[in-house]
């Protein structure tokens, strides 16, 4: 088991139809001392997260969805750095690596890289960052946070809900003073079945989950009290793309009664918290979902379109 014993691995079988307990357990009899097979009802992607990390026992805590994989190298070159910060007894709170988007039917490899941001090599606060170009965000695929982080900002994702990684990657961000990169191309990201939670038709039809957890990031986290200018601008550009994806999908559905719950989205933020709804109704692109009449939405479409192919925007 590459690792060895430097690792412990969680299977969460999170009440599969198939043979996900069986093939489970067989790796928790094979490695009793690495690998520990976790069986519940079904919770939900939220869930099996929470009890992953309930379970967890050591320093650090990364997820990797039932979909993806992780770099054999890439995974021992970050094992190997972590344990030197162990033994140099300097813990990280993240420590954040590039991830690949395996895109079915796709030959041309796309990559999410980080080095026009974090100075690889050193503990980074962030007074040390960089400039994040449009369409590069830190996702769940890029971070491992340290436990007993996740322990202290009460990280409890919501049951039956899809697009909790947003919550699970943006909750945490106040309370990261430390961080490392490590340029190497870890977690493979398997995208582009058609039946996927981010398959543009089935995020529209789990719309109201979308809208839920976009809530939840703004009644979570107060970005007034985040006091780093890097961290709140960033974490303000982030909350920006996802209030702009719960848009756009409420455009592209074309009922009435999503742009309905798309005006209400608006709403419910300017009743929230006044400042923050003109900041984000007043950039570019608050201003472009927010375009008036059947002319309006159409010229939103075609800037969502042309979003995609420009920064990948998916």
């Amino acid at each position: 088991m590459p690792g060895g014993e430097k690792v412990e691995i969680l299977i969460i079988n999170d009440g599969s139809m198939d043979k996900t307990a069986e093939i489970a357990e067989e790796y928790a009899t094979a490695y009793p001392t690495i690998v520990k097979a976790i069986h519940q009802k079904n919770g939900g992607h939220g869930e099996a997260v929470n009890t992953g990390l309930r379970n967890a026992t050591g320093i650090y805590f990364k997820v990797v969805d039932s979909d993806d994989w992780v770099d054999r190298s890439a995974y021992l070159r970050i094992l190997d750095t972590l344990g030197m910060l162990k033994v140099e007894n300097t813990p990280i709170d993240m420590l954040i690596s590039n991830f690949v988007y395996e895109k079915e039917g796709s030959h041309r490899m796309s990559v999410m890289h980080y080095e026009n941001v974090f100075p690889e090599g050193h503990i980074l606060t962030w007074n040390d960052i960089g400039h994040f170009h449009k369409g590069q965000y830190i996702l769940m695929h890029s971070v491992i946070y340290r436990t007993e982080l996740l322990h202290e900002c009460r990280m409890e994702l919501p049951e039956h809900t899809f697009y909790v990684d947003n919550l699970f990657v943006y909750i945490p961000l106040p309370y990261v003073n430390t961080m490392y990169y490590l340029d190497v191309n870890f977690y493979r990201y398997y995208i582009g079945r058609a039946d996927q939670s981010v398959n543009e038709k089935v995020m529209i039809s789990r719309i109201d989950q979308q809208i839920k957890v976009n809530k939840l990031m703004l009644e979570l986290v107060n970005l007034e009290k985040v006091t780093n200018l890097n961290r709140r601008n960033y974490m303000f550009n982030y909350l920006e793309i996802i209030t702009t994806i719960s848009s756009i999908l409420l455009i592209r559905s074309g009922t009435e009664d999503n742009l309905q719950k798309k005006q209400e989205l608006w709403q419910y933020i300017k009743d929230r918290d006044k400042r923050l709804y003109y900041r984000l109704r007043k950039g570019i692109l608050g201003m472009t979902m927010n375009l008036p009449g059947r002319t309006g939405r159409k010229l939103s479409v075609a800037a969502y379109k042309i979003s995609q192919k420009l920064v990948g925007f998916n």
